[in-house]
């Protein structure tokens, strides 16, 4: 048994279709870009974990070294802690694991340490792309 289907049914049919591909389509490109972001994001971590496995080890024995010379000097110096701190400041201070912002560059990896009052962390707190939300307009809440 064959059922005949008239011309307006097959129209209003073919309609609905095409406007549901029409108002699909840019669901379709957020996820695909959503998929694209995810996916550098992944890279991103892979990178930051991979550069950490390599850089860590390192800044590790470096920073043991600087201990046991540092230990050394101090012990040498009568007890002297400036002398110390030379050697201790530059090994055991720094970053050691590599992050995002600075696998971006974003911020600089600072493998000799420097003490406190020379740091600019401040200036690399700061992520250009954030708004402040203080700053904003009333209406915008």
């Amino acid at each position: 048994m064959q059922t005949k289907t008239t011309p307006g049914l097959r129209r209003g049919l073919v309609s609905l279709l095409l406007a549901g591909a029409i108002a699909a389509a840019p669901g379709l490109a957020m996820a695909e870009s959503d998929a694209k972001d995810m996916a550098q994001e992944a890279g991103v971590g892979v990178g930051t974990a991979i550069a950490s496995l390599v850089y860590a080890p390192i800044k590790l024995t470096y920073a043991l070294g600087g201990l046991i010379v540092g230990g050394l000097a101090w012990a040498f110096s009568g007890g002297d802690s400036e002398v110390a701190s030379v050697v201790l400041t530059p090994s055991l201070r720094g970053d050691y694991v590599v992050t995002r912002s600075q696998l971006m560059g974003r911020q600089e990896i600072e493998f000799f340490g420097r003490r406190p009052d020379y740091r600019d962390d401040d200036l690399w707190d700061i992520d250009p792309v954030q708004e402040d939300v203080a700053a904003a307009p009333a209406e915008r809440w």
